[in-house]
């Protein structure tokens, strides 16, 4: 009869076992998921300004691929110089 328990209570723990590894590598694929395109946005957003944190700088450098950040950030200073002199020519059109 204990042995009968026994055998139970190790199988039940195996069992267990067996669910907790499966929900670890389920959590440790989505943390190496590629990252979205919002969060590489604001990743380039924050770096811009200079406030990068040091979690996402990490996560950035782990999960993220250099080719589309330099893409982004070509595009985010091209936006910037772009809307930096549309708003210089219409100050120089109040002034004069």
């Amino acid at each position: 009869m204990n042995d009968q328990i026994d055998s139970q209570s190790s199988e039940q723990k195996q069992a267990a076992d067996r669910a907790r590894g499966q929900q670890a590598t389920t959590a440790q694929a989505s943390s190496e998921q590629a990252l979205t395109f919002m969060q590489m946005l604001k990743s380039v957003f924050a770096a811009a300004f200079g406030v990068q944190s040091k979690a996402n700088r990490e996560r950035d450098f782990s999960r993220g691929k250099a080719s589309h950040f330099i893409l982004i950030g070509v595009g985010f200073t091209a936006a910037f110089v772009f809307l930096m002199s549309l708003f210089v020519d219409f100050i120089l059109s109040l002034a004069t």
